[in-house]
């Protein structure tokens, strides 16, 4: 890495060959902090915009080519920022999660008509009760969940008009997705 445009202006430039730190202790913690916060911040905008693209539904080579990084990074957030998650929790929606929640508890049901054992009666009655009890859930957010569905087609039209739209940067589509997941969040927990 090239340190002397990050040294403070006390040091000639000739104090600093392009491959040598600061000789100054002071001024070598400033330069190598200077240096991590840059590629902190230059690092950070590319995955909002990675992850962005993911919950598109963009294939992760695809990203790394667009945000000008490694398949490896983004393979690496994607796995340990749990982005698959998150984008199948998007992508799934209300209606489907109940149809499959009633389609267990009809196969449930076809297995106590069969069954005499007074246990797995007891045991399927609690599994009853509580996939009820998540089906009201699910109907009490269903704003949440079309709001999920409103932010997805609303990210991908961003995504689109980012081509022509100079005003639709990478900072704003981070604020974007900051209080997206808030909103959600806030949604959820009421």
């Amino acid at each position: 890495p090239i340190y002397s445009h990050l040294c403070s202006i006390r040091c000639a430039p000739s104090a600093h060959p392009v491959r040598t730190k600061c000789a100054l202790p002071a001024h070598r913690v400033r330069t190598n902090n200077t240096y991590k916060q840059i590629m902190s911040k230059e690092t950070e905008q590319k995955k909002a915009l990675a992850r962005s693209l993911f919950m598109a539904g963009m294939e992760q080579k695809e990203i790394a080519d667009k945000v000008g990084v490694s398949a490896q990074a983004v393979s690496r957030w994607v796995n340990k920022e749990g982005w698959k998650e998150a984008r199948a929790a998007k992508n799934i929606t209300r209606p489907e999660l109940v149809n499959k929640m009633l389609a267990t508890i009809d196969r449930m049901l076809d297995e106590l008509a069969t069954s005499e054992d007074p246990l797995a009666i007891g045991s399927a009655a609690d599994k009853l009760s509580k996939l009820s009890t998540t089906i009201e859930r699910l109907d009490k957010k269903a704003s949440v969940v079309d709001a999920i569905d409103v932010f997805i087609s609303f990210g991908k039209w961003l995504e689109y008009r980012s081509q022509t739209d100079a005003e639709i940067t990478v900072d704003f589509l981070k604020k974007l997705n900051k209080y997206q997941d808030m909103y959600i969040g806030e949604q959820i927990t009421r």
